[in-house]
């Protein structure tokens, strides 16, 4: 798991970061809401810790943008603030949950164990990748569509996991560019139609089989179950 903390109060943040990391987790700081909203929709994390009191835009204001982005990012709001209507009005902003301060380390740690169970597509035991007919089988390095296997490049595999750990799920291309080539200097956006094209050839095993690659106008691309 991978997950981006979004806190001004920089001890509590480092203290959760180094708790999450006892854990085998991964954890990115953010100390303010314009650079907490532009690393939430880099694509590149699992789930996202976001206070709502923050400096330059709070917690409410990233998670709507969040869900205007149609980002698939699980959202645990963290606040003081403890009254009814607070976490009503946190939670219609598109959190997925809600944490009140002061907090115990134990239930951050639950509560984003659920939230990362809640979103996540991959088989109980944490082999497989599965939309459909599609089959991902992540120690094998192998992708099966109706029992055929399909050979991928390096970049294919990357863009098709992200793809199906999405399944259902409408993805920017900015979203998919910032994970799939975040590490290539040189690479540009177009690059994600590209390789798009590329698999939507290999993925038509069959001439009657119809695209699991849908294109979201305005938005960029969804993998869809057939």
């Amino acid at each position: 798991m991978r997950v981006l903390i979004v806190e001004d109060d920089q001890q509590l943040a480092q203290l959760m970061a180094r708790v999450l990391k006892r854990e085998g987790i991964q954890a990115d700081l953010a100390h303010d809401g314009q650079t907490g909203l532009e690393m939430a929709l880099s694509g590149q994390y699992d789930v996202a810790v976001i206070d709502w009191m923050l400096p330059e835009r709070d917690g409410r204001s990233i998670c709507l943008a969040v869900r205007r982005a149609r980002a698939p990012l699980p959202i645990l709001m963290l606040t003081a603030r403890g009254q009814v209507e607070d976490r009503v009005l946190g939670l219609d902003s598109g959190a997925d949950d809600y944490l009140v301060k002061p907090f115990a380390i134990e239930e951050l740690l639950a509560r984003l164990r659920a939230l990362a169970r809640r979103y996540d597509v991959t088989s109980p035991d944490g082999a497989e990748l599965q939309c459909g007919d599609l089959v991902m089988n992540l120690p094998q390095r192998t992708l099966r569509r109706g029992g055929v296997i399909i050979d991928l490049t390096p970049t294919e595999w990357d863009l098709m996991e992200y793809l199906l750990r999405n399944c259902n799920r409408a993805l920017s291309r900015e979203q998919i560019f910032n994970r799939v080539w975040a590490m290539d200097s040189d690479a540009q956006l177009k690059m994600v139609d590209i390789y798009i094209s590329y698999l939507r050839r290999k993925l038509k095993t069959s001439p009657d089989l119809p695209d699991p690659i849908e294109t979201v106008r305005g938005v960029g691309y969804r993998l869809i179950p057939c």
